[in-house]
C-alpha cells in the first residue's frame, strides 16, 4: 500500500512539472491520473489496490464509533438506573484472527469501548479473555463483537 501510495504521489509531483502548472488543482488533476495509472499497475505493484485499504480503514473508524456510542448509551443506563443489577461477568472470545496486529487491533477496540476491558489473551492467539460490565449471555456477547468490530478488523487485514 505504502509504494501505491508513493507510485501516486510521485506521478503527481511529475504531472506539475510537465504541465507547468504549479497550482493545487493541478495537484488534485495529476493526483487522479496518477490514481487511474496506479489502478491500471495494480498487478505489478505489491498489496491490493490502496483506495480499497483506505476506504477498509474508513468502514472500520464508523463502526467502532458506532459501538463506541452504544457503548455509551448502555453504560449511561447502568448508571443513573436507582438500583445497580447489572451482572458483570469474564468470558473467553474465540476469535478467527491470524496476525497479531489484527488480535492486537481487536483488543484495543474492545477495551476502548466503554463497559469491557480485554484482560489478556492466551499463548495460541485464539482465545481473548474479556470482562464485561454487563454480561447477557456468551452467546450475544461473543455474537456482538464477531458481527461488528471482529469483522471489519478483517476487512482490513486481507489482501
Amino acid at each position: 500500500m505504502a509504494i501505491q501510495i508513493l507510485v501516486n504521489l510521485i506521478l503527481s509531483v511529475f504531472w506539475l512539472f510537465v504541465t507547468g502548472s504549479y497550482t493545487f488543482n493541478n495537484f488534485l488533476l495529476g493526483y487522479i491520473f496518477g490514481l487511474l495509472l496506479v489502478f491500471l499497475m495494480r498487478g505489478v505493484l505489491p498489496g491490493r489496490f490502496y483506495v480499497i485499504t483506505i476506504y477498509k480503514i474508513i468502514k472500520l473508524f464508523i463502526v467502532f464509533l458506532v459501538e463506541l456510542v452504544k457503548a455509551n448509551i448502555d453504560v449511561i443506563r447502568i448508571v443513573t438506573k436507582p438500583k445497580i443489577n447489572n451482572e458483570p461477568a469474564f468470558f473467553t472470545y474465540p476469535t478467527d484472527l491470524k496476525k497479531d496486529w489484527q488480535i492486537v487491533l481487536l483488543s484495543n477496540l474492545i477495551t476502548l469501548t466503554p463497559g469491557t476491558i480485554v484482560l489478556g489473551i492466551s499463548d495460541d492467539r485464539k482465545q481473548i479473555y474479556i470482562h464485561s460490565i454487563d454480561f447477557s449471555t456468551k452467546e450475544e456477547e461473543i455474537e456482538s463483537i464477531k458481527s461488528s468490530l471482529e469483522k471489519v478488523v478483517r476487512e482490513v487485514g486481507e489482501y
